[in-house]
């Protein structure tokens, strides 16, 4: 079923649907938490395949900062919190962050 449709059967049911602004989450490089479990994080909790959590790793390694990925506000929270979790269970300083895409 598309717009005109909707349109041709009742003009008020055709409304705008407006997508959430998506945001960044950002893992930080530190000098105490290592390569494998950075990669791991990258695995459980942001599904990269491994290629792509060693590029986005080598990423942090060297650029201090990678993006981890683009997801409405509440997940990116969400995701986040999981990886801070992760972090302090294994004494790990690990930090993410999020802004605004």
């Amino acid at each position: 079923m598309n717009d005109d449709h909707l349109r041709q059967v009742n003009p008020d049911l055709a409304t705008e649907i407006y997508l959430p602004s998506p945001f960044r989450v950002l893992m930080h490089n530190d000098d105490y938490t290592t390569m494998d479990f950075v990669i791991t994080v990258l695995e459980r909790i942001f599904f990269k395949s491994p290629g792509e959590a060693t590029r986005i790793m080598l990423e942090i390694h060297q650029q201090g900062i990678g993006i981890c990925g683009e997801y409405p506000h509440q997940i990116a929270e969400s995701k986040v919190s999981k990886v801070h979790r992760m972090a302090r269970e294994r004494g790990l300083p690990l930090r993410c962050s999020i802004e605004q895409a």
